[in-house]
């Protein structure tokens, strides 16, 4: 993101997840009834392009994309939530509205993680729209390329000693490798029984056809509004990433396993792509160390 604009991207995914709902049909695969209010001015334009041009590849892929990751998190946050999960972290949030629209905020304290100036602007979108701001929710603005995870999360009141879902959507593709490590590793100091949802690219040789057509057009895109992917997983380097930074993976999942079959069995134009996949891991409980045993003399 430039300094002092909105993030593309940002708006991009927003008003994907408000299109969704207009463009195509059902069943449909998430429901993100605020994205639309949120966008504003912008959301018009946006949307109007998905209604013109719905069934291309870059606009049903993103459309895909969004919402099955989105769906995935919230479904395994519901059930965590269930169990008495009592605080959820959302990096790189950028124009998330959880916090916003499900019933399960009022029960869970909500912190999302971006750069100050995403932050700024959201609130002034918020205020325009008159979204009010859940009691539930803290802003922890870090830009995530430079900052202290764990410390910018301790100032805005998260309890690292409780466990907590992290998720991570749509960002460490823009991140770069070091940064990505920094923020693992953070969250792999959390407590036992965090859970991590991260998506992140494939390298080329990994994805489908439908995934290397849609990167041959969104890359590019990306990288001309100032926002280009520079880090790529294979599954088995994300793995053992994970490992070193403190996390054990439990799954790594493709988009067209993200949510239940039927929703992918559609009349519309949503295919799911393997460019982009979603992993859980967790934070593991260590066994404590046994204790030092020393040896005594006698006479």
């Amino acid at each position: 993101m430039h300094v002092g604009q909105p993030s593309q991207t940002a708006i991009i995914t927003a008003a994907a997840r408000a299109a969704h709902l207009v463009v195509d049909g059902e069943p449909f695969i998430f429901h993100d009834t605020v994205a639309a209010a949120l966008l504003g001015e912008h959301a018009e334009q946006i949307i109007g392009f998905h209604r013109a041009h719905g069934e291309h590849l870059i606009m049903s892929g993103v459309r895909a994309q969004v919402t099955a990751r989105s769906r995935y998190t919230e479904r395994r946050l519901a059930e965590l939530v269930r169990d008495g999960l009592e605080q959820y972290v959302v990096l790189g949030a950028g124009l998330d509205t959880f916090a916003y629209r499900s019933d399960p905020a009022a029960r869970v304290a909500v912190f999302e993680v971006d750069h100050p100036a995403t932050q700024r602007w959201k609130r002034e979108l918020l205020a325009a729209a008159g979204i009010p701001l859940p009691e539930t929710l803290t802003f922890a603005p870090a830009d995530l390329e430079t900052a202290d995870l764990g410390s910018g999360l301790a100032a805005a009141g998260f309890d690292p000693s409780r466990p907590s879902l992290v998720s991570w959507l749509g960002v460490s593709m823009y991140l770069t490798a070091e940064a990505v490590a920094a923020a693992l590793a953070a969250v792999g100091r959390f407590a036992p029984g965090t859970e991590l949802i991260m998506e992140y690219a494939l390298p080329p040789a990994l994805r489908d056809e439908r995934g290397a057509a849609y990167a041959e057009f969104a890359l590019p895109a990306a990288a001309e509004r100032g926002e280009p992917w520079l880090t790529f997983f294979t599954p088995d380097d994300l793995s053992a990433l994970l490992e070193r930074q403190g996390l054990e993976t439990v799954e790594h999942v493709r988009q067209a396993d993200s949510v239940e079959p039927a929703l992918w069995r559609r009349s519309d134009s949503l295919r799911p792509t393997d460019l982009c996949r979603l992993v859980r891991a967790t934070v593991p409980h260590r066994p404590a160390a046994a204790p030092a045993v020393t040896a005594s003399g006698g006479s």
